[in-house]
């Protein structure tokens, strides 16, 4: 996986394929919102599990139901690919 950093066009690109993801303040972010406590915490143990596979860990954070979520690769100083494909693993562990 490409850990050099992205191109303004390469992002635009890899959004587009990322409904619900944004750029804010050069990280990806998103926020998603679950059921409870207990559904969100679970399905931040699961996406721990796949980020330390990819040795790549989110910046995140929890309260209550929501899970806010950014990603950036710190030794890029950017957006690389590695971002969009834990991104997308993300987003497949909390079903959208």
């Amino acid at each position: 996986m490409r850990r050099e950093k992205l191109s303004e066009a390469e992002i635009a690109a890899q959004l587009a394929k990322l409904p619900g993801w944004n750029v804010v303040g050069g990280k990806l972010h998103r926020e998603f919102v679950c059921k409870d406590f207990v559904e969100a915490f679970g399905k931040m143990a699961s996406v721990a599990l796949e980020a330390e596979k990819m040795d790549h860990h989110p910046d995140w954070s929890n309260v209550w139901n929501i899970v806010t979520v950014d990603l950036m690769t710190h030794s890029a100083g950017g957006l690389t690919a590695l971002d969009f494909e834990l991104a997308r693993k993300i987003t497949k562990i909390f079903g959208g």
